[in-house]
């Protein structure tokens, strides 16, 4: 409940500080700050109202700030001001600390948390730095440095949303704009444990099983979603059709990455074709890595059931990746998650077809888009009714904390001693 507290916590003062009247050009009103804040904490990016239409200054900073906090989770930031100012984390905070890390020992809370603040420091300085002094020769330095601060931090932390400078449509043709972005994009999904193995190891025979995983994993993601949109849209001549050879390829490959919980689109989504669209909800559903800023099942999950399929299909006992035994353990909450997220999925497109009067498909988009936290919509969002912004806002409120980790909370959690006889059960 820590956990899911904190997130809650952190929406209302984004709330608050959103209602505030230099926040925005016209007043906002409760809900549709709560709906902006709520986007901006679980890193969404679906909005009622685009931010760039009626936000100011201030407003465009708090944006960024609770994306910024909501990416790398208020725990982390909780425990490393904590330990700068000397204090003691709590058994209670350092058990909440442990499932946010998903680590298993205390003593590695400390080291992690600061892990996570040094190298997204270092990842966003970067990616500040370049698109700055990219951008300065056309729009000036005052200009872009602002400009390339919001946009590195919606990339990094798979926020999704842009001012109208640094809208991917403006930028189709644009190799550094897209290639910066697409790089922190993947940095910020891949884990903060992966690039951390990197950093250290440097060479791939060293590195842990899960973090070749995991870069195997998304390396064939990006490059499948890459080509299969390419293929699909490349005669379609309201999105990829009328474009150049180099910027239909770099437009599919910012399609691809981006739709891993980013949100950020260079294309109008309302016209892609329909099996484009169905490569875009799976690639929303399985997300990120885990311990990122990205959200969705999260590869690793999906690689294990794929391996356990596999396995079974074989006739082996064990599930086995990289000549590694997966516990069981493992293999249940793996598909547990898939499970809960799928029913949850199912749960919100079922009422939401029932309350409005929109096609199956663009429901179903924004269903998995809002759950999966990546904020990419068939424009959708704006036009829904009160009770299915609400449901959107419980929807990007569980798939940011995690559906599992909310259940838990939520539920009393007790080991029974009592062995119960086996019985056969047909299944398949």
């Amino acid at each position: 409940m820590v956990l899911a507290g904190g997130f809650a916590v952190l929406i209302l003062i984004g709330t608050v500080l959103l209602c505030l009247p230099f926040a925005a050009n016209k007043p906002l009103g409760f809900f549709t700050a709560l709906f902006t804040a709520t986007s901006a904490v679980t890193v969404t990016g679906l909005s009622i109202l685009g931010p760039n239409e009626y936000l100011l200054p201030f407003g465009h900073t708090v944006v960024a700030a609770l994306v910024q906090v909501g990416g790398l989770g208020f725990v982390t930031l909780t425990v490393v001001a904590a330990l700068t100012l000397g204090k003691k984390v709590s058994l209670q905070y350092q058990t909440v600390a442990l499932e946010a890390f998903d680590q298993t020992s205390v003593s590695k809370i400390r080291s992690t948390a600061f892990l996570v603040f040094k190298l997204s420091a270092a990842i966003e300085i970067m990616g500040i730095l370049i698109l700055t002094a990219w951008w300065t020769p056309v729009s000036g330095f005052l200009n872009a440095l602002p400009e390339a601060v919001f946009h590195t931090v919606m990339a990094f932390n798979n926020g999704g949303m842009s001012l109208p400078a640094t809208n991917m449509a403006h930028h189709l043709g644009d190799p550094i704009t897209v290639l910066a972005t697409t790089a922190l994009i993947i940095l910020g999904g891949l884990g903060f444990s992966v690039i951390n193995d990197v950093r250290r190891k440097r060479q791939w025979a060293l590195l842990a099983p899960y973090t070749r995983v995991i870069l195997l994993a998304t390396l064939l993601l990006n490059i499948s979603g890459f080509m299969l949109i390419w293929a699909f849209e490349a005669g379609n001549p309201d999105t990829l059709g009328g474009l150049s050879g180099h910027a239909q390829a770099l437009t599919a490959w910012l399609q691809s990455v981006a739709s891993r919980t980013a949100g950020f689109h260079s294309l109008d989504l309302v016209y892609l074709r329909d099996e484009t669209t169905l490569v875009l909800m799976l690639l929303m559903f399985i997300g990120g890595g885990s311990l990122s800023t990205a959200s969705g099942i999260k590869v690793g999950t999906f690689v294990v059931l794929l391996v356990a399929a596999w396995s079974y299909i074989r006739g082996r006992r064990e599930v086995v990746l990289l000549r590694r035994t997966v516990s069981p353990d493992v293999v249940q909450k793996s598909l547990a998650l898939l499970l809960v997220t799928g029913a949850l999925a199912f749960m919100a497109t079922l009422i939401m077809c029932f309350i409005e009067k929109a096609h199956f498909i663009d429901v179903l988009f924004e269903v998995i888009s809002a759950l999966s936290t990546t904020g990419a919509t068939r424009n959708l969002t704006p036009g829904l009714s009160a009770p299915s912004h609400v449901l959107l806002i419980v929807l990007m409120f569980v798939g940011r904390v995690g559906p599992l980790t909310l259940i838990y909370s939520l539920s009393t959690q007790g080991y029974s001693r009592v062995r119960h006889p086996e019985a056969h059960f047909h299944v398949g």
